[in-house]
């Protein structure tokens, strides 16, 4: 089914962009500014979504869907591997092999992320950290690639900065890192550049400059190549 959201559309021909479990829309927010038009799908609403968005399951609609667009990103649910869910002794699925085998099925390119926990399940994955694009903050994440199209891991910067403590506020000359309950929405905000998100979207999100690398780096393959053309 299909929830009524506030549909950008942008004139000239962007290449479509489909993000699965694409929760708040932090990784939508970079592939709309590198030039796509973004298509969002989540099996729970997403009122803060800005894009285009269906609520479906995400691994069904990719199956029947994926292939009517350029290029795919997946966030299959990070709580599996996330080291505040396992403290809490929480269950979660692991989604990331079901969600590969439907990627590939499609035939497009496609990139699937995730966090350091889920590493070892990840093929040949590129970190990007907040340092790289001049963030006030480190996130680490992983993406794996596929379906023809690769990203060259880039340089990292080191970490000078500290962290204040998982879940805490953020001290002066510290990085926040945002996760689980934590405090300081506004300036969470502010680093990580997703101004209409709460806490809920902002402890799982991309930030969107990482996304915005992907896809700048997707285009100038397609441009060069013609990778992902859709038909």
């Amino acid at each position: 089914m299909t929830q009524p959201t506030p549909i950008r559309r942008v004139p000239g021909d962007r290449p479509r962009l489909l993000d699965l479990f694409c929760c708040q829309g932090g990784a939508a927010k970079g592939y709309d500014d590198a030039g796509f038009d973004v298509t969002g799908v989540d099996i729970a609403p997403q009122p803060r979504y800005p894009y285009a968005f269906v609520q479906a399951d995400a691994v069904a609609y990719v199956l029947e869907h994926g292939a009517e667009f350029d290029f795919i990103h997946a966030s299959p649910p990070c709580q599996h591997d996330s080291d505040c869910q396992r403290i809490q002794g929480r269950e979660h699925p692991d989604l990331i092999a079901p969600t590969r085998a439907a990627l590939e099925m499609t035939g497009r390119p496609w990139v699937m992320e995730n966090v350091g926990g889920a590493v070892p399940k990840l093929r040949g994955p590129v970190m990007l950290c907040g340092q790289m694009f001049h963030l006030a903050n480190y996130r680490h994440r992983f993406f794996e690639t596929g379906g023809g199209f690769t990203l060259t891991q880039p340089g990292h910067p080191a970490h000078l900065v500290p962290q204040a403590k998982m879940g805490r506020p953020v001290p002066p000359g510290h990085y926040g890192q945002f996760v689980g309950n934590f405090s300081g929405v506004d300036l969470a905000r502010k680093v990580l550049e997703v101004p209409w998100m709460n806490r809920d979207g902002i402890r799982e999100c991309i930030p969107p400059a990482y996304t915005q690398f992907i896809g700048r780096t997707f285009l100038t393959t397609r441009a060069a190549t013609g990778l992902g053309v859709a038909a």
